[in-house]
């Protein structure tokens, strides 16, 4: 199957994929074992996943350290301090509940704000086969990943690039 998706360059194809993606079996475990456990950037993670699946190509090193570049700062001062602060509120419960709840919506925020940053870097999407997407979307994963654990961590996620291949269209909502 061939496709070309309908996502524009607004980013928000790339955030609409993120959420669809995650939500697959087993890919949010598997993002957040390689975010908590190993330092990753999610949305560096979705980033690579999407541009392959969503005929944008391969990422070379070089790409993949410019996206880095440009996400670090707002990852560092804005994403990690609101995400130790909800994983606090989190922990506090009784009467921290309604602060947790603004939280994780303002966390979804700023992911968002990330994803649309990372999305103006994305070259422009063309026709390719499903199975060069997914073999892409596969080698812009495993260029983020630096060693035989990480990637064992991600095979839920390297499972998942192939069923989203094969969907066609539908990951790119």
């Amino acid at each position: 199957m061939v496709f070309v998706s309908g996502m524009t360059d607004s980013g928000e194809p790339f955030w609409n994929f993120g959420l669809a993606f995650y939500g697959r079996p087993r890919v949010s475990a598997a993002c957040l074992a390689l975010q908590d456990g190993h330092g990753h950037d999610v949305n560096l993670l979705l980033y690579a996943c999407w541009i392959g699946l969503s005929g944008r190509g391969r990422l070379t090193p070089g790409d993949l350290a410019r996206a880095a570049k440009a996400s670090e700062p707002w990852r560092r001062g804005v994403i990690e301090p609101l995400r130790a602060a909800r994983r606090a509120l989190k922990e506090a419960g009784g009467d921290a509940a309604p602060l947790y709840a603004d939280a994780k919506a303002m966390e979804l925020k700023v992911e968002r704000v990330a994803q649309l940053r990372l999305a103006a870097l994305a070259p422009p999407a063309e026709a390719r086969p499903a199975e060069v997407l997914a073999a892409d979307a596969s080698a812009n994963l495993a260029l983020c990943l630096q060693n035989a654990t990480e990637r064992q961590l991600a095979a839920p996620v390297f499972a998942a690039l192939d069923v989203a291949a094969e969907d066609g269209p539908a990951v790119s909502m």
